[in-house]
């Protein structure tokens, strides 16, 4: 067999390889989104001074941390499964952490473990994956600046629209009092 008969398909393979790799994690997170299931995460403020912020919003969430009867087992960067349950409101609530999937039924999102805080009280902070909504370059500095003045002021709810499946999660919306970021930093140009 000569040398360009080889070239030729495995030149075809590693072309069609680097097509299947990004447009099947595209895929994916497009079934997250049009399959999963929604749940509303309240956001919480972050340190605004982030210099390698690009062209998203930056997300913190409330339910970020849970009781524990001791911080001993759980290591920083563990990975975990947290449960949810929705309170009268409609938000998300944490109802558990655990290190192996207990219910496949319930709603779930992979995430690691944070810090570990052991004062009167011993917590786990859970460290989510999506913490970061990205949007058109032209929005995305208007709803930062949006976002973060929402979370300064007491009377306004933000929230994250999440849709998750199988322990996977993709934020969908940004939410403040209901109103979408994008239709609020489309109001304040």
């Amino acid at each position: 067999m000569n040398r360009k008969s080889i070239i030729l398909p495995l030149f075809i393979l590693v072309a069609l390889v680097q097509l299947f790799v990004p447009s099947k994690m595209i895929w994916d997170r497009e079934a997250i989104l049009r399959e999963g299931t929604e749940i509303k995460l309240k956001t919480a403020p972050i340190d605004p001074n982030d210099p390698f912020r690009g062209k998203y919003i930056v997300l913190d969430y409330e339910e970020n941390s849970i009781k524990k009867d001791s911080t001993e087992s759980w290591s920083r960067g563990d990975e975990v499964f947290v449960y949810f349950s929705m309170d009268k409101d409609g938000f998300a609530k944490i109802e558990s952490v655990s290190r192996a999937i207990i219910d496949d039924n319930q709603l779930f999102v992979k995430a690691t473990i944070g810090n570990r805080i052991w004062n009167d009280t011993a917590m786990i902070r859970v460290d989510y994956d999506f913490n970061r909504f990205y949007m058109e370059e032209s929005k995305a500095k208007n709803a930062e600046i949006v976002h973060r003045e929402a979370l300064n002021d007491t009377s306004k709810i933000s929230y994250a629209l999440v849709s998750i499946m199988n322990g996977d999660a993709v934020v969908k919306d940004v939410f403040i009092d209901d109103v979408s970021v994008h239709e609020l930093a489309k109001e304040d140009n």
